[in-house]
């Protein structure tokens, strides 16, 4: 039976991307930043610049078809230009490194290096979708629909979350928008990272002391944690109210996208005993925003549960409490959840919250700032509601009987096909 469903669904599937395709001249392929007054990018001296105006990225513009197809979604934010300051790594905070390249399925980063050894990334805005393309998609030339789906993620989203979950009282990664021409720093880097707009960002790994949280050691992973954990089950523990806190931020947010790569552990140690403390990272899909008859059947509850609109409420809490919840927070009181859920709702009050949307430039606040805040505004309301649910979906699953590896519960960085094919090749 589960084939056949599968079957009927992939077919209907395709006959709607074919007949979008036929009509749709959109490019299939990732495009960089556009840089919008200053003439010919590569005769421009950036030196002679302390900002630039650009846009995250051009290949999302729509058309009546495609915002009926695959919705509306935050084109117009990503065609929009904005005002962005120029960087320089050898000026950089005394000057910057290379260390290493990064990134996951879609985001090309660096990793780079502050002279008293703090690591930073440069996080790309726009994003490179086309690893996740799977064959099928290629072979049936729907390479767009998934390119496409990036267009649901804000490209902006990540600063205003960290605004947020300043005042919420929760760690995040402190990152602002730049963009770093070509130059010499960028070293063999240049072709793929120059003339490019990024979040700048700490690292959730290494140094602690930026956290400004007292006693901090060092910022470890996920797995580095785990390893931790087995090696000093006694001295080591969870600071797993705050890990509710910021669970129920994620809800919040809309960010449905938060396995066990996506978090950072601050360590401190107080007379001999090891504290963790959450650090999330990776803002992408907060507030997603699916629209359109091919993302709304790709996301439906009983396709893809994990992957879910923005809207004014949660539609199917179940799909987004995942392995990572089951490992940290199976046997936390409902008591606790619902003193962070209070928690929340008296530090994001209506006024809190509209004014961390102040750091969005004025355009794009015009385009999606309301909005947005309306859906908040209305899912905080609902924080006690949602908490107790957490609880007992936690309490109803079984235990996990393995440690997180990072991949088990791993959710796609895109709405994507790619989706489609794994579930296809499980029914099999």
């Amino acid at each position: 039976m589960k084939k056949i469903v599968f079957a009927i669904f992939g077919l209907l599937l395709v006959f709607i991307g074919l007949t979008y395709w036929s009509v749709s001249n959109a490019p299939s392929k990732f495009q960089t930043c556009e840089i919008l007054g200053l003439g010919d990018i590569d005769q421009i001296d950036f030196r002679e610049y302390d900002s630039v105006l650009v846009a995250a990225n051009t290949l999302y513009e729509g058309n009546v078809i495609k915002h009926t197809m695959q919705g509306k979604q935050y084109r117009e934010a990503w065609t929009t230009p904005v005002k962005v300051p120029i960087v320089f790594l050898d000026t950089l905070m005394g000057g910057m490194q290379v260390v290493k390249e990064g990134g996951g399925k879609q985001t090309h980063s660096l990793e780079i290096e502050a002279a008293d050894g703090t690591v930073f990334t440069l996080r790309g805005i726009a994003k490179d979708p086309e690893p996740l393309v799977p064959e099928v998609a290629e072979e049936l030339g729907l390479e767009n629909i998934v390119i496409d789906g990036v267009s649901a993620q804000h490209p902006y989203s990540a600063i205003v979350v960290a605004a947020m979950a300043e005042r919420a009282g929760l760690l995040h990664t402190r990152p602002r928008t730049i963009f770093v021409p070509k130059q010499p720093a960028l070293k063999g880097y240049n072709a793929k990272y120059g003339n490019r707009l990024f979040l700048l960002e700490y690292e959730t790994e290494g140094k602690a002391y930026w956290t400004g949280l007292e006693n901090a050691t060092k910022i470890v992973d996920t797995e580095r944690l785990q390893e931790l954990k087995q090696k000093h089950p006694e001295k080591l523990s969870i600071d797993k109210a705050t890990l509710i806190r910021a669970r129920l931020f994620d809800l919040l947010i809309g960010d449905w996208d938060r396995h066990a790569k996506q978090w950072g552990w601050v360590i401190t140690e107080s007379g001999g005993d090891l504290l963790a403390i959450p650090l999330p990272c990776d803002r992408d899909n907060a507030f997603f925003n699916l629209e359109g008859v091919i993302p709304t059947l790709i996301s439906n509850k009983n396709f893809l549960p994990g992957v879910q609109p923005f809207e004014n409420s949660v539609q199917y809490l179940e799909g987004l409490v995942g392995p990572f919840d089951l490992y940290f927070l199976r046997e936390v009181p409902e008591q606790i959840f619902l003193d962070q859920a209070k928690t929340l709702q008296d530090a994001l009050t209506d006024s809190i919250i509209s004014e961390a949307f102040k750091i969005w430039p004025e355009n794009i606040y015009d385009l999606n700032g309301s909005e947005i805040i309306s859906k908040i505004s209305h899912r905080r309301k609902d924080l006690p509601r949602y908490a107790k649910q957490f609880h007992r979906i936690l309490n109803e699953r079984d235990p996990l009987s393995e440690p997180l590896n990072g991949s088990e519960d791993l959710q796609l960085d895109t709405m994507s096909l790619a989706c489609f094919d794994c579930k296809l090749t499980a029914s099999e």
